[in-house]
C-alpha cells in the first residue's frame, strides 16, 4: 500500500527500530468507511452502533523482529511489550513526564479487519477482561467527570488481576475475517516470531475505533 512507503508517513509512524508502522488515521478510507469502492460491510453490524461517519482507520503494520527497542525506550517499557504483548485498553493516554493515564478518546468498539494474509504478531486478548477493567474504572470514577480523573492506579491494579486470573489468546484472522472488540478489553500484540509469516509488505491490519455519540459518560457505562 503506497500510505506505508510514503517517506513523510514512514518518519511519523514507524515505532520500535522500524518494526511497527503505527498508522493512526493514516487508512485513505471515504467517509462512509469504503476504500476504493470496497463497502465497510459484514456480520459485525449486527453487534454495534455503526458512526454514520466513519474516521479515517488505523493502519497497523509489523514487521519482522518486533519489537526491538527503541533509543528512548525504557527497559521495562521494552520488557512489557515483549512479554506482556503491551496488554491495554484503548483511550486511556498516558501523560506528562510522569505518564498518568486519563481518559482521553472514548471509542465504541474496537474493529479490525485483515488487508493481508499472515499469522504474524497477532493480536492478543484476555477473554472477559472488560467485566473487570470496566467496573474498576467506573468505581475509580465514582461519579466524578471522567476526564478529570486520574485512573492510573485502578487501571494498573485491574489490568493485574487480569493477568492472574486470565490468560492472553490469540487472534489470527484472514481477509474477509474481522476482529470486533469491546471497548474495555485488555489486549495488545504479540512479538513477530520467527516462525510466524507475513507477505512482504508485513503484517497488516486496519482498525477502525469510531468515538461514542455520549463521550465519556458513555465509555464508562455497563454494557
Amino acid at each position: 500500500m503506497d500510505t506505508v512507503q510514503d517517506p513523510v508517513q514512514r518518519a511519523a509512524n514507524l515505532r520500535h527500530d522500524a518494526t511497527w508502522f503505527v498508522g493512526v488515521d493514516a487508512l485513505p478510507n471515504d467517509p462512509d468507511g469504503s476504500i476504493n469502492g470496497a463497502p465497510l460491510e459484514g456480520c459485525w453490524r449486527d453487534h454495534v452502533v455503526a458512526p454514520d461517519t466513519w474516521h479515517r482507520a488505523q493502519l497497523s503494520v509489523v514487521y519482522p523482529g518486533y519489537p526491538r527497542q527503541d533509543m528512548d525506550e525504557t527497559e521495562a517499557a521494552h520488557r512489557f511489550r515483549s512479554l506482556s504483548h503491551a496488554a491495554h485498553v484503548d483511550g486511556l493516554l498516558p501523560e506528562g513526564p510522569l505518564r498518568r493515564r486519563y481518559l482521553r478518546e472514548w471509542h465504541g468498539f474496537i474493529l479490525g479487519l485483515p488487508l493481508n494474509d499472515a499469522d504474524a504478531a497477532p493480536l492478543m486478548v484476555w477473554p472477559a477482561s472488560h467485566l473487570i477493567m470496566g467496573p474498576a474504572l467506573r468505581r475509580a470514577v465514582a461519579g466524578r467527570d471522567p476526564e478529570t480523573v486520574d485512573l492510573t492506579d485502578a487501571y494498573q491494579v485491574a489490568r493485574r488481576q487480569v493477568f492472574e486470573t486470565i490468560d492472553p489468546v490469540p487472534i489470527v484472522v484472514k481477509p474477509g475475517q474481522a476482529i470486533l472488540l469491546h471497548r474495555h478489553l485488555l489486549h495488545g500484540v504479540a512479538a513477530f516470531a520467527p516462525d510466524q509469516s507475513a507477505p512482504i509488505e508485513g503484517r497488516m491490519i486496519a482498525y477502525f475505533r469510531p468515538l461514542m455519540a455520549g463521550g465519556a459518560q458513555a465509555w464508562l457505562s455497563h454494557d
